[in-house]
């Protein structure tokens, strides 16, 4: 049964502009009286708690705009690549209601008549969440204009123009020192404390970091390590705090799973944060039929192809690789494969015999499992929490920051990176081996690499992408990485060698069948059975265009399941950025375009 010590789901309703107003000219004083509200401690934290906004299970389907998955979404990214994007097009984003909200409450919570601890928790509170209002500002525009109070109508700064990223983030910083100094560590559950914000702060100081080491478009590479540092002394502190382990009961084929699939993540040791759901308590979260199957987006085999197997060596160094059918692709491969895709011999909740990789046009074939819960109960299905922050995070930000500072050892290894592989059962990173023969594959993705640490940096980089594989993280991850070129490579799925049968559940009878294009399926009653009297699921196969079931890089000689063919093409440095809405910048002239954008 799920503990809520103080559940909280109150809102602070505050009224929103409109038109040529709604840029932080109107504050929630329509709705609240700074001089009547802002009286005791039970006011700060009614309105601090309406602030509260944690991401949830749609988070599970955030890496459809990164080389993790295929989809047949209108993402933003993808439309940019095959498009002719420009400040017209492009309209979302150029939102300020929620830092509107945020100010008013700094502009006014001194009024409150309790003692000063109290009001700086608040605050601290209310900064932890400026700084991440303005984290998702700089990752989309880069320079943007700085708000550290609300404004009224006429407010001459209402029309001012950006201010420079670095100013921005130096901001930030000053947020997320106060924050990490006054919020307490006990705080009602589900809510974020002194944990939160450190992580939040490690975070944002890796993205930075790494952003400007690996974007020189900025000109700000030589301020890269101070913000490295910044990450690395918040994750250590989260590391040193003795608060927080890693989920591990010695079942690597269990526990990793059981991180997104638990009903009840607040007594987990591993999450600093979570998001929790119950449908009994009117809070339903289940995405069962956005992420299994086909509905909107598929792994890619790229994804696949960076697992390691599960005696550490590279998938990737095995000759012939690439040509791996889809049951033996999962053969002695890094457990978190299956706790994360439906591999051969995945049982559906409810069903009598092992689930068939349903297969469709503009998809890849691969099912994903993260986000999940294999239960016919609605009420499991619908209450299951989600992990805002783990620390396994933390680790790996410690781990990466310290390999960019050139100052990571065996034992910052062993106590970071090396946890979440004991944990998975693969055996342990080791320093000198990775730095001493670098991955081929992992280095052909990220050519920025280089130096004495660039083996364990790769290392680290697929570490990552697997521990967070189909959670959100991909893409900020190739923005900071300067790895953009990678989503111009269209998502490819199961290899198929040609037309014919083919077991896909691991039982060696064949499952499916692959039919010429010019071949009619039979109707049900005259489709052949396999060995175990199960009727074969029957697909057309060609190329992409033709009137078929299933598209195959080579048509009827086979090949990849191939996912579209509009050519991508990323833009560097643009597309690491975002306009400004043409219509914010006819209103504010001050708004001026930066990196191309028109």
């Amino acid at each position: 049964m799920k503990k809520f010590t103080s559940y909280i789901i109150i809102g602070v309703m505050v009224i929103s502009a409109s038109c040529k107003k709604d840029f932080l000219d109107r504050y929630p004083q329509d709705a609240i009286s700074p001089e009547l509200f802002f009286k005791t401690e039970e006011d700060l934290a009614l309105y601090v708690n309406g602030l509260l906004d944690l991401p949830g299970t749609g988070e599970y389907l955030g890496d459809q705009n990164s080389d993790n998955a295929a989809t047949t979404a209108a993402v933003e990214v993808k439309n940019i690549m095959i498009g002719s994007p420009s400040s017209q097009t492009i309209t979302n984003g150029w939102d300020w209601k929620r830092l509107r909200d945020v100010n008013y409450f700094l502009d006014n919570y001194n009024k409150a008549a309790v003692t000063q601890d109290i009001k700086d928790h608040y605050a601290g509170l209310a900064r932890y969440y400026r700084a991440g209002f303005y984290f998702d500002k700089i990752i989309r525009y880069s320079d943007v204009p700085w708000y550290g109070r609300s404004l009224n109508p006429g407010d001459p700064d209402l029309f001012k123009g950006r201010d420079p990223r670095a100013m921005v983030v130096d901001s930030m910083m000053a947020d997320l020192v106060f924050a990490t100094t006054h919020i307490r560590t006990s705080v009602p559950s589900g809510t974020p404390g002194l944990w939160a914000a450190k992580m939040l702060y490690a975070r944002i100081a890796l993205f930075e970091g790494t952003y400007r080491k690996y974007h020189p478009e900025l000109n700000l590479t030589g301020t890269a390590a101070r913000f490295l540092d910044s990450a690395r002394v918040q994750a250590q502190d989260i590391i040193n705090s003795g608060n927080f382990t890693i989920y591990n009961t010695g079942k690597p084929d269990q526990d990793y799973a059981a991180l997104f699939t638990s009903q009840d993540l607040l007594l987990n040791k591993e999450v600093i944060l979570a998001n929790p759901y119950d449908m009994n308590k009117g809070r339903s979260g289940s995405i069962n039929g956005n992420v299994f199957g086909d509905y909107e987006q598929s792994v890619s085999r790229d994804l696949v192809q960076t697992y390691l197997m599960k005696d550490g060596k590279r998938f990737t160094d095995i000759p012939g690789y690439d040509k791996l059918p889809f049951v033996a692709e999962f053969q002695n491969r890094d457990p978190r494969m299956r706790q994360t895709l439906a591999g051969p011999g995945f049982t559906r909740a409810g069903d009598a015999r092992p689930y068939i990789q349903r297969l469709n046009k503009n998809f890849t074939g691969y099912h994903q499992l993260k986000g999940y819960t294999n239960s016919t109960d609605q009420v499991i299905t619908n209450s299951v929490d989600f992990p805002v922050y783990r620390y396994a995070e933390a680790l790996l930000t410690f781990a990466e920051a310290k390999a960019e500072l050139n100052t990571l050892t065996q034992t910052d290894l062993d106590q970071s990176v090396n946890l979440l592989r004991t944990r998975a059962g693969i055996p342990v990173l080791d320093l000198a081996t990775s730095n001493a023969n670098p991955d081929p594959a992992q280095a052909a993705k990220y050519p920025d690499v280089t130096g004495a640490m660039k083996g364990v940096l790769l290392e680290i980089r697929r570490e990552r992408r697997i521990e967070f594989a189909m959670e959100g993280y991909r893409y900020n991850d190739l923005m900071r990485w300067h790895a953009g070129k990678l989503l111009e490579k269209i998502p490819e799925g199961m290899y198929f060698p040609g037309l014919g049968k083919f077991d896909l559940t691991g039982d060696g009878v064949e499952d499916i069948i692959l039919i010429d294009k010019s071949t009619d399926i039979p109707a049900e009653d005259k489709k052949e059975k396999n060995s175990l009297g199960i009727t074969l699921v029957y697909y057309k196969a060609g190329s992409i265009g033709e009137s078929v079931t299933v598209y195959l890089k080579n048509g009827t000689a086979g090949g990849t399941l191939v996912t579209e063919t509009n050519l991508r093409k990323f833009t560097e440095p643009k597309y690491y950025y975002r306009p400004v809405p043409y219509t914010q910048v006819a209103l504010n002239p001050a708004l001026k375009q930066i990196f191309d954008w028109q």
